[in-house]
């Protein structure tokens, strides 16, 4: 799961990402939304996203293709979820345990 947070953390590999996702293309063409950056750090990004397991590659003659893996992605989505529903509560419970002991000190020093 680290390396997938570390993946998509970089926002070209997150727009690399919702280029693949619903339709496989080769590295060139997906090199081609990115003006300034050379195909060598797309192919980078590219490896990067692919050891995380976040795309596939197909070879295709001298072509590689990539696409996005929905059932990683998946993963990842319910990862994040849990994440920041448990920080959610927790923080919640934080908040709501303070306030209890606000009501509590408040009670004890009223006349």
């Amino acid at each position: 799961m680290d390396a997938a947070l570390k993946a998509i953390a970089e926002p070209r590999r997150r727009e690399i990402l919702r280029l693949v996702w619903s339709r496989e293309l080769p590295a060139t063409e997906i090199a081609e939304h990115f003006g300034g950056v050379t195909r060598s750090a797309i192919s980078q990004h590219l490896g990067v996203l692919k050891s995380a397991g976040l795309v596939s590659e197909r070879r295709e003659g001298t072509r590689r293709l990539y696409k996005a893996r929905p059932e990683e992605m998946r993963k990842l989505r319910e990862f994040l979820h849990d994440f920041w529903t448990t920080g959610l509560e927790r923080l919640r419970d934080a908040a709501e345990a303070a306030q209890r002991e606000k009501e509590a000190s408040d009670g004890r020093t009223r006349p």
